[in-house]
């Protein structure tokens, strides 16, 4: 699980020490993935980015060699856990792209760092604080969403489970079934069997309820930042513009072709350029 050109380490930000890799040089870019993922996700993107950034990946708090507490997962804590990491690595002003729950915690990041977020990009995922956040929880594509959120059962049923759930969650939100081989799903299922990562992974679902009132305030201030909304074509992208625009005055994006869910993983170059043009416009 290496990538030539990057460095992994542990950086301690707030409570937690987290599992960052690093790499490239210029502006600085924070990679934030989503479930039931790791940094591993970018690993076909960090090298198109590091020509012109310094790319800066991490495990989420309760994800792969990252510490696993039993609280702070609601996503304003998750944003000030990366923030900490920024800091301490020198970084005082940065660009984000947060994929899924990264999306989610790309979003309060921003909401709550403003004088250090320069970018967002969010990439294909409905965000608390949505006009629709509600209603959308009788969506069959966010099953999961009220699964993940009951207590305890979850990790009862998952346990010793890790890889079929896993691989049919990846399986079922893909259009391009090439885009991960088997080692990477296997990587992805054992990473999320660690102790406590499971339940850290649902915690971030857990923590919706205090998520969306989090945001519901958030909007009353929108963003002024560049925000890029992309989605998958198969999955959230005709969305996402329309439901970024209640949060931020200054939004493009659109959907990215013959793509479902995993924008980093199925499309990898596409997305790069598009984010690479948005962060130099």
């Amino acid at each position: 699980m290496t990538l030539t050109g990057f460095r992994h380490q542990m950086v301690r930000a707030r409570d937690v020490d987290l599992h960052v890799v690093t790499g490239g040089e210029g502006p600085p870019v924070v990679l934030l993935h989503g479930f039931p993922q790791t940094w591993w996700e970018w690993r076909k993107m960090m090298p198109l980015l590091a020509r012109r950034h310094r790319v800066i990946a991490l495990d989420l708090r309760g994800a792969g060699h990252s510490d696993c507490p039993q609280g702070g997962y609601d996503k304003a804590s998750l944003a000030a856990d990366v923030h900490g990491v920024m800091t301490a690595l020198g970084h005082e002003r940065y660009a984000v792209c947060g994929h899924d729950i990264g999306g989610m915690v790309g979003v309060a990041l921003a909401a709550t760092h403003r004088d250090a977020v320069t970018h967002l990009a969010v990439l294909d995922v409905p965000v608390p604080g949505w006009s629709r956040w509600d209603a959308l929880f009788s969506d069959p594509r966010v099953w999961h969403f009220a699964f993940h959120m009951k207590l305890n059962l979850p990790e009862r049923l998952i346990y010793g489970r890790e890889y079929d759930y896993v691989s049919t969650f990846i399986s079922d939100r893909a259009f391009d079934h090439g885009a991960h081989d088997a080692g990477d799903i296997e990587l992805f299922a054992k990473a999320f069997a660690q102790p406590g990562r499971t339940r850290g992974g649902l915690e971030w679902y857990r923590a919706f309820p205090r998520d969306h009132d989090n945001a519901l305030a958030w909007k009353r201030d929108p963003l002024r930042i560049p925000v890029l909304a992309l989605g998958g074509d198969r999955r959230w992208g005709p969305e996402m513009v329309a439901m970024m625009r209640e949060f931020a005055l200054d939004v493009t994006g659109g959907s990215i072709a013959d793509c479902n869910h995993w924008l980093p993983e199925e499309r990898p170059a596409e997305t790069a350029e598009r984010l690479e043009a948005f962060l130099a416009a």
